[in-house]
């Protein structure tokens, strides 16, 4: 029995890279595909958003002289390349999924509406909800937050490297220790980088709670879903 029926699951765009300095690592791919279809095996609804660090950042490029809404449109495409990526790898494996698009780009992929991705899942496919939310300065955290309050996911599941909030960078200071629970005012007042203040305010003002653990770790996702103890619940 799962432990949400209905998820919105957040992927990085970094983590794709694999060992690699750059783009789509075949096995990395391979791996969230398998971890998602084993998702869909206990029943679970699941929609995903993820980032597109791997090919191109819009802030880094506005760092870089781009102009800050260019830059972010790119970085938009790039989320939409990986959507097509896992798109691909998850058909590979048998696992019906679509993609939806926050700007129009017909036949790349279908224009997103709440009641499209609502429908699609409910007939047990899984939905990659790509383009952000097809504005400048929103990043796909506040995307993520944005299309899990939309679809009335249970929570958000937060993929990253590492394995849930710490009271520090972990990967920058040993004494950093875990969170099995943190709120999100907590989240505030101690100044945890979680996700950006936006998307965390959106996830608070809508009681959509946060599940962060580490997707790289294969099998973790079926974990979180059977309700096992690991990862940092952030809940309001």
């Amino acid at each position: 029995m799962a432990t949400y029926k209905r998820i919105l699951l957040k992927l990085s765009g970094e983590s794709l890279m694999g060992d690699q300095a750059y783009g789509i690592d075949q096995t990395r791919l391979s791996d969230y595909a398998e971890q998602i279809k084993e998702a869909t095996a206990l029943g679970v609804q699941i929609g995903i958003v993820i980032g597109g660090g791997n090919i191109f950042r819009g802030l880094s490029g506005a760092a870089n002289g781009f102009d800050r809404v260019k830059g972010d449109q790119m970085g938009m495409l790039a989320t939409v390349i990986n959507s097509l990526a896992l798109n691909s790898a998850l058909n590979a494996l048998g696992v019906k999924s679509r993609v939806l698009t926050a700007i129009r780009m017909e036949p790349i992929g279908e224009f997103y509406s709440k009641d499209k991705a609502i429908e699609s899942l409910e007939k047990g496919e899984v939905v990659i909800l790509s383009a952000g939310t097809g504005n400048p300065y929103f990043t796909t955290d506040t995307g993520s937050s944005l299309r899990g309050i939309e679809i009335n996911a249970d929570a958000m599941l937060k993929g990253t490297r590492v394995d849930g909030v710490y009271t520090a960078d972990p990967e920058k200071d040993p004494a950093a220790t875990k969170f099995d629970r943190i709120s999100f005012d907590d989240i505030y007042n101690k100044g945890l980088k979680v996700m950006d203040l936006t998307a965390t305010t959106m996830c608070k003002e809508n009681d959509l709670p946060i599940v962060v653990f580490n997707m790289d770790q294969k099998g973790n996702l079926l974990k979180v879903l059977s309700g096992e103890n690991i990862g940092t619940v952030v809940h309001a």
